[in-house]
């Protein structure tokens, strides 16, 4: 069987909402466009997005499982996001310009007695995936599918945030990439770590609750990894239907 892209996302603002592509041009060195280019920051991060920070200086799924639920549309040409919750009123907002309009939003969805978001900002150096590199994340639906047998019911895949859906492999063989280049489209990668995951993944992207123990699924084979983190060496574009080589 032929392996094949399926899906294709980005997260304009890190942890508040996905969006689907069709299709993508993706530079060497670079990640997704626009993927994480923004991430709001919490009452006691000092991160102004000079440079890449770890994810524990924003406001993220793993400790505010309602942000699960929020899906966005970013237009290239306006510069506007498009974010949409079932517990709130659609926002349209310009992140650059507009960042106090999309705080009053944002903190309806977050409970008081936790950390509060207070900025929203864009990454000046490199985007703010959860990697020290610029990266794009490849997930592999045979894995995704053994860990919904471990689970025990469906699950979206949503839940893992990834850039790229790839189907048509054996479960896990992407683990096997490490340092290895795989072509995708017309762009080329090198793996370079598998992703370890955390409680974001135990909530619901349609209702922004925790709902499913992934994590203890994930134990069942010895770790907590699923997808793996690559850096695009040669650029691109990727559409969804590309072999995978």
């Amino acid at each position: 069987m032929t392996a094949t892209v399926t899906e294709i996302w980005r997260h304009p603002i890190k942890s508040h909402g996905r969006e689907h592509l069709d299709s993508v041009t993706v530079d060497a060195g670079g990640t997704i466009p626009f993927d994480r280019l923004w991430a709001v920051a919490h009452e006691r991060s000092k991160a102004d997005g000079t440079e890449w920070v770890s994810c524990g200086h924003f406001c993220r799924v793993a400790k505010l499982p309602s942000l699960m639920a929020i899906s966005a549309r970013f237009d290239e040409t306006t510069k506007e996001i498009t974010l949409r919750h079932p517990d709130a009123p659609d926002l349209t907002f310009q992140p650059d310009v507009e960042s106090s309009a999309f705080l009053n939003w944002v903190q309806a969805l977050v409970p008081a007695d936790t950390l509060q978001p207070t900025r929203l900002i864009k990454a000046q150096a490199q985007a703010f995936t959860d990697s020290d590199f610029p990266s794009i994340t490849l997930c592999n639906h045979a894995s995704h599918r053994a860990v919904e047998q471990r689970v025990g019911r469906p699950l979206s895949t949503l839940r893992w945030r990834g850039n790229i859906w790839i189907d048509g492999l054996a479960p896990w063989e992407e683990f096997d990439w490490d340092d290895r280049e795989v072509r995708v489209g017309e762009i080329v990668l090198r793996v370079r770590e598998r992703t370890t995951r955390c409680m974001s993944t135990h909530s619901n992207p349609d209702t922004g609750k925790r709902d499913a123990d992934v994590l203890g699924a994930l134990d069942s084979w010895g770790h907590q990894d699923f997808s793996v983190r690559a850096e695009v060496i040669r650029g691109g574009v990727i559409r969804c239907g590309d072999e995978v080589v």
